[in-house]
């Protein structure tokens, strides 16, 4: 087979896994791009030399020496996982295409990544943050219903610049959000939360606001929808402003509204659901404890009650 044939075969099925991922699973513009760099990576590495081979003719040996190749390039652990996660999800699309009839990826084995937790705040650092913003600045009510908002309701920041005033129901105090994949959800808005983006709400009917943002909450001064970058400088500097030194940014507060929703004996599922989480294994990075929290609730059990001293056994190793 000619090289032009197997490149031609490639960017077929490239140009269907594009379609596959933006239509099918409806993935956002950048993990669209992330997926297909992945699994360009894996075009490249299999044209790139003699015996070169089409996207149905790969087989578990070529992928592994793939992954061998992007280990020898310097990738940490948590980069070949992502592009193993990468290639799957292409050769995922091929068997869903009838291109072919067994993943050449299933017996690979992904490196064992360390999932590192983010930053969680304590309320009191929240509290500090909110009530630390100047209301009197022409912005200030502003921000502090974008620090209530997220703290309150757990979400992501392109959900929260993408919120739309037709989203916000007072009366039954939820607010629909659209998030991962335009998959909607309804969360719950806490009264006071709600009072800080009505106050907002009064300014920003003074404002001239651009017409295709006419429908958006957050604004900036050109009544135009807040980017991603303005509420983390929004975030960062609130949290110097309230002498919280940890790395925060809009995820804290989702992390800490998950966290203190568990600590408070919130059921996991329903947090989950709260999240937009579609697996409740990743809800369960949430569920972290302290190793005093483990030892107390250890306690409980049955058998710490054995040998005739309460929790000896535990106490001591």
């Amino acid at each position: 087979m000619s090289e032009s044939t197997i490149e031609a075969a490639w960017e077929q099925a490239l140009d269907g896994y594009r379609e596959y991922l933006r239509f099918e699973r409806r993935l956002s513009a950048n993990s669209v791009e992330a997926y297909l760099h992945d699994a360009g990576l894996l075009a490249a590495f299999v044209t790139g030399g003699d015996g070169a081979k089409r996207p149905e003719e790969v087989k578990t040996p070529d992928v592994e020496a793939f992954m061998s190749h992007v280990y020898d390039l310097g990738a940490g652990d948590t980069t070949q996982a992502r592009v193993l996660s990468g290639v799957r999800s292409f050769f995922a699309y091929l068997l869903h295409s009838d291109r072919i009839e067994v993943l050449p990826t299933e017996l690979i084995d992904s490196p064992k990544v360390a999932r590192k937790l983010p930053d969680t705040l304590s309320y009191d650092e929240i509290r500090r943050m909110i009530e630390g913003i100047d209301l009197s600045r022409p912005l200030g009510h502003r921000n502090r219903a974008i620090l209530e908002v997220l703290y309150c309701c757990g979400l992501r920041v392109s959900e929260l610049v993408n919120l739309r005033l037709s989203d916000i129901f007072a009366e039954e105090g939820v607010v629909r959000v659209t998030g991962k994949g335009d998959k909607q959800r309804l969360v719950p808005i806490a009264r006071a939360a709600l009072q800080q983006v009505e106050r907002y709400l009064e300014q920003r009917r003074t404002m001239a606001v651009a017409a295709d943002s006419a429908d958006v909450v957050f604004l900036n001064q050109r009544g135009r929808r807040l980017t991603r970058v303005m509420i983390f400088t929004i975030i960062r500097q609130s949290a110097a402003a309230a002498g919280v030194t940890k790395t925060v940014s809009p995820h804290t507060l989702r992390h800490s509204f998950a966290t203190h929703l568990l600590q408070g004996g919130a059921d996991i599922r329903a947090v989950q659901e709260l999240l937009g989480h579609e697996s409740i294994l990743t809800t369960e990075i949430y569920t972290h404890l302290e190793l005093g929290d483990l030892r107390g609730a250890m306690r409980l059990h049955p058998l710490a009650e054995v040998g005739g001293e309460k929790n000896g056994a535990l106490d001591e190793g």
